[in-house]
């Protein structure tokens, strides 16, 4: 079962990740933001990583589909917590 909390808890750290990697310019930035994220995807509600990835094991750890599949999390979270 996914909480409430963890989906909401998701949104927000995922969200303000994704706002800072879009705006930046700074690649040691966008770096340090895709590892925080890789990390974080290792540690979440599993049920809530296979949801959002589909079954995808590089869901949020491939550098070429990084900004990609955070902008998805990010909207399928946003519809999660409506």
């Amino acid at each position: 079962m996914i909480e409430k909390d963890s989906i909401e808890t998701a949104y927000a750290f995922l969200h303000q990740k994704l706002r800072v990697y879009e705006h930046s310019t700074l690649d040691w930035q966008k770096d340090d933001i895709e590892m925080i994220i890789a990390d974080y995807a290792d540690r979440i509600n599993p049920e809530l990583l296979s949801r959002l990835s589909g079954g995808n094991s590089e869901f949020l750890k491939n550098h070429s589909t990084f900004l990609a599949d955070l902008t998805q999390a990010v909207n399928d979270l946003e519809e999660m917590t409506r």
